[in-house]
């Protein structure tokens, strides 16, 4: 078990992510009921082998809220343990996404979407829930990446404080594949098979390779994680230069329960105009007991 654990740290370390296999006894039972329960979700057809699979939904959000397997897979004690020890500090899952194709995503880096103070106490974990086909859009990584520089609004020159955006990432698209032509970066891809996972680095550039065949899934879950103490924040949509930050008000997936943004144990609280939207924390986690309550009774 240490020379797991030291394998993986070094992996992280050195590349930005390490993959292992989940540690989960009733994985297979868990993934089938949640590829039942999420199918029609997605609008696609799966029952018929030529349809095109990648003109449904391509993903659900927070499925934990519902699926106590999806919660189950992202609240693992194993897993929560072995990031905890990785990081230095007790990590938290905040946020699931399950989807039954690849994404297509560009190469982008999360830390654009979930930052930290300190910075970095951020990863995420991938699952594969079958076995990754070549042609299913497989993950891909630049490994190494996680040491260059996290892009910022200041240094691609644009306000993000109450700024709107289609998509978080889009505007640092051109600086991702400057970096990656100074640094002379070759993407890699992950032909994972079920029941692996991969650990990333909250700065590793990553993506969705292109589906060269559209009947195939490529079933997975991410679940995002963040870690004790710090300040919660999209950079997106932030001007750290200016103290302006978009901050998160983030319930955790293992209790249900509130963490709050602190610093050097210090409450962090948002600017008054946006106090407001607390309200919507506590109204969130009443619906997250009110639909654990409906799930048991059922």
């Amino acid at each position: 078990m240490i020379a797991e654990e030291e394998r993986i740290a070094t992996s992280l370390h050195e590349n930005g992510y390490a993959v292992f296999d989940f540690p989960d006894a009733d994985l297979d039972a868990r993934i089938d009921r949640i590829k039942h329960n999420l199918a029609p979700h997605y609008r696609i057809d799966f029952n018929d082998l030529e349809s095109d699979k990648t003109r449904g939904e391509r993903r659900i959000q927070d499925a934990w809220t519902f699926d106590e397997d999806v919660r189950s897979i992202a609240a693992n004690q194993a897993v929560l343990d072995l990031l905890s020890k990785l990081y230095g500090r007790r990590a938290f899952p905040f946020q699931t996404l399950n989807f039954p194709v690849g994404t297509q995503q560009e190469a982008h880096s999360d830390s654009v979407h979930f930052s930290s103070l300190p910075e970095r106490f951020m990863c995420g974990v991938w699952l594969a829930m079958e076995d990754i086909a070549p042609d299913a859009g497989p993950l891909f990584y630049h490994p190494g990446s996680h040491r260059w520089p996290i892009m910022t609004n200041a240094l691609i020159g644009r306000r993000g404080y109450s700024s709107e955006l289609n998509s978080a990432q889009d505007p640092y698209g051109p600086a991702w594949r400057a970096l990656c032509d100074v640094y002379g970066s070759q993407a890699e891809t992950f032909l994972a098979r079920k029941g692996q996972a991969l650990i990333w680095c909250a700065n590793l550039l990553h993506g969705g390779s292109r589906q060269a065949n559209p009947r195939l899934t490529r079933w997975s879950q991410v679940t995002h994680y963040y870690f004790d103490d710090c300040i919660y924040y999209t950079p997106a949509f932030s001007d750290e230069a200016l103290g302006r930050l978009h901050l998160r008000n983030l319930v955790s997936v293992d209790d249900g329960q509130l963490r709050r943004n602190r610093y050097l144990d210090e409450e962090v609280l948002p600017p008054p105009t946006l106090q407001a939207n607390a309200r919507h924390i506590s109204l969130w986690r009443r619906v997250v007991r009110s639909l654990r309550a409906r799930k048991a009774r059922e």
